[in-house]
């Protein structure tokens, strides 16, 4: 699930990434590349489909929805942002200061930048 959401969350620059309308492979060829069982790839694209990324159409395939791109950067963000929380209360927990974790994100963000 992780990496269909990574590929419809992408911008679309890479050929492997999945924009709107793209249809995803099928349950069995996506369970044979990914070398998990199909009944994991179902309930992969039924969850993709609960959170509005993608839409089953009956006999034809899953595409990835309209709005899906967007959705999926916006459930990606989150997670990254719950990731940092549980990483940033750990450090804390560890003994860092809040003044280390700041100096930290503003070295990264002077460097990323």
């Amino acid at each position: 699930m992780d990496q269909v959401l990574d590929a419809i969350a992408s911008q679309g620059d890479a050929p492997e990434d999945l924009v709107a309308g793209s249809q995803l492979l099928s349950v069995r060829a996506m369970a044979a590349a990914a070398r998990v069982n199909h009944n994991t790839v179902a309930r992969a694209y039924r969850d993709l489909e609960q959170l509005g990324v993608v839409r089953g159409e009956n006999g034809r395939g899953v595409f990835v929805q309209e709005e899906g791109p967007e959705r999926a950067r916006e459930l990606r963000r989150a997670e990254t942002l719950d990731s940092f929380h549980r990483a940033a209360l750990e450090a804390l927990r560890s003994g860092h200061s809040l003044e280390d974790l700041l100096d930290l994100l503003k070295r990264e963000r002077r460097f990323s930048a």
